[in-house]
């Protein structure tokens, strides 16, 4: 079964800082039918304003992507990582026992854009650990690249959690396809640009929910970058 999402669906938050819309129920947006989807628990779409951000709070237990796409994030955390993150640039932030960060943009006149993504971990209580990896437009050309996985699996960030997440970007003629195994779930969530998903649609924002279905069939793109989420259910 594949379920549509559309992007207006999305719960949705102003803080004039902050402009984010969420796939699933967070903070002050809660849908109960809208909790998460499989372990995957957060996907915010976050456009943080020009020398503004968020200040230092702590997670634990939660395994955290951000992925960039326009300007960038400035990341500072107890463990003692002072990182920027550039479009292409995929961090993992595994929270464990707990960790304090926080997120900038200190650019003057651009706005930061990202996805911050929440997976839950297979594993509670570890000591907090950082990764950040590029994943450059070639890598992703025409194809679903591995970019998280729980083993490190062609060079992707590793995440304690039976998940594994790739990114795509398809355009014209291109097309993608994964496998997923009996009992795996799928989420397909269309970062921008225009997409068919197993033949259906998809514009900038929308996502594809997968239950029982064992493939994906990415094509007839436009501009089209794409995060695809193999799943435990």
């Amino acid at each position: 079964m594949l379920t549509l999402r559309k992007s207006q669906e999305r719960g949705h938050a102003n803080h004039g800082w902050l402009d984010s819309h969420h796939s699933f129920s967070f903070a002050n947006y809660y849908d109960p039918e809208h909790m998460g989807w499989g372990n995957l628990r957060v996907i915010n779409e976050d456009r943080i304003a020009p020398g503004t951000g968020f200040g230092t709070h702590g997670h634990r237990d939660m395994e955290i992507i951000s992925y960039v796409l326009e300007g960038n994030l400035a990341h500072k955390d107890s463990m003692g990582n002072v990182k920027g993150i550039p479009p292409g640039d995929v961090q993992r932030m595994s929270a464990g026992s707990g960790v304090m960060h926080s997120e900038f943009n200190h650019a003057p006149q651009q706005t930061t854009h990202f996805l911050q993504i929440w997976i839950e971990p297979n594993v509670r209580g570890i000591p907090p650990s950082y990764e950040q990896k590029t994943f450059g437009e070639g890598d992703k050309r025409g194809k679903l690249r591995l970019v998280a996985s729980p083993d490190s699996a062609e060079g992707s960030v590793k995440i304690h959690a039976d998940a594994r997440v790739y990114a795509g970007l398809l355009d014209g003629a291109e097309a993608a396809q994964l496998q997923l195994a009996d009992g795996r779930k799928g989420y397909v969530h269309l970062v921008r640009g225009e997409l068919d998903v197993n033949g259906k649609p998809l514009k900038a924002g929308d996502a594809a929910l997968l239950d029982g279905e064992t493939r994906v069939e990415l094509k007839n793109g436009k501009q089209a970058e794409v995060l695809v989420f193999d799943l435990q259910p």
